[in-house]
């Protein structure tokens, strides 16, 4: 059950500030101190913005992280990183993030950075008894698997995935031994392809990535259909993956349902039957800013399929693709919806 019911939650990301976008592309003018000082100040403008906006559960705004998944190949050793993106000009899509090399063993000597930046939150974040609740974020090994080439060692996506499993397992424990309760692995590679390749294939390999945190922390996943400059990827729906999927271990399942215009909304319904469900209701890859009393309304349609104490909202995606006034407002104005349905009940 929700801790709050209709609770308020983020997916992770948030805008990086125009200044942080500027200077994270000329890092050699700063030394390290000034890097340090900028990176307290972004995860300190991420806080702030998703306190104003109330919400019941804040992020760092994965303000360190150069993409959603990307950066964490920095941490892995064995693999050599391609120099330049294949396709450099023309209109944004998947196709403009490049692919790294594998080299040899696949190793996170130091970890994937998840802790550092859970422990950041932690010191920057408020800390009073009615604060909100700090969530880490962390890609699961087949999301992570996507941008690194299969060669005569890893002959293909799966053998790449089951070498990144242990790395991926011991960062969310890593995590919880530094007093993280709330966990989301997120997996959107498995929503993406699950229309062609067998569910119950992924529901395992996830299981065994988190099972040493199962009931030591509130766990999660977030289930959509890619976020590259406002672009989804892949087959857009969410039958190919159940019942499969209600298989995971986890507390909560959230999945993408704003941008689809609420397409499969009864899947809703479902997931709660055994799980709770964060539904997306803020469209991350539109400009249309959801009103407060349009969100409301989307509120109730949902407690037509599960009950109060089942339910979560969050944006669709996390919000680093969308432009940051814009993700204030959204923000803001999802959690003024919420509760205006919360004091309904």
């Amino acid at each position: 059950m929700q801790p709050i019911p209709l609770r308020t939650t983020v997916i992770g990301s948030y805008p990086f500030p125009a200044w942080l976008e500027f200077a994270s592309a000329h890092l050699e003018q700063f030394g390290s101190d000034d890097i340090a000082e900028m990176v307290d100040d972004a995860v300190v403008a991420a806080i702030y913005d998703q306190l104003e906006a109330g919400t019941d559960v804040i992020s760092d705004g994965e303000q360190t992280r150069l993409d959603f998944n990307l950066s964490f190949y920095g941490y892995l050793a064995g693999i050599q990183p391609e120099p330049a993106s294949p396709r450099r000009w023309g209109p944004p899509a998947h196709d403009q993030r490049g692919k790294h090399t594998i080299v040899s063993d696949l190793t996170a000597p130091n970890g994937l950075g998840a802790v550092a930046e859970f422990q950041r939150l932690q010191r920057l974040a408020p800390a009073s008894e009615d604060a909100p609740a700090l969530k880490a974020s962390v890609p699961g090994p087949y999301t992570l698997s996507g941008r690194l080439l299969p060669n005569a060692q890893y002959p293909d996506r799966y053998a790449v995935t089951e070498a990144l499993l242990p790395i991926v397992r011991r960062e969310v424990e890593s995590l919880v031994e530094a007093g993280c309760r709330e966990i989301t692995v997120d997996e959107p590679s498995m929503s993406c392809y699950a229309y062609r390749a067998d569910p119950a294939r992924f529901v395992d390999i996830f299981n065994r990535t988190v099972e040493p945190i199962v009931g030591a922390c509130r766990l999660s996943t977030h289930l959509c259909f890619g976020n590259y400059k406002g672009h989804p990827v892949g087959y857009r729906r969410y039958a190919p993956m159940f019942p499969a999927f209600l298989e995971m271990a986890v507390d909560e399942i959230h999945v993408e349902m704003a941008n689809r215009e609420y397409a499969e909304l009864e899947v809703i319904g479902d997931i709660a039957e055994s799980k709770d469900v964060a539904v997306g209701i803020i469209d991350v890859k539109s400009y249309f800013i959801e009103t407060p009393e349009h969100v409301a309304e989307t509120v109730r349609r949902c407690l037509e399929f599960v009950p109060a104490d089942r339910l979560a909202f969050a944006p669709d995606c996390g919000l680093s693709q969308t432009a940051r006034w814009a993700a204030k407002q959204k923000l803001q104005n999802m959690v003024a919806g919420v509760r205006i349905v919360r004091e309904e009940l």
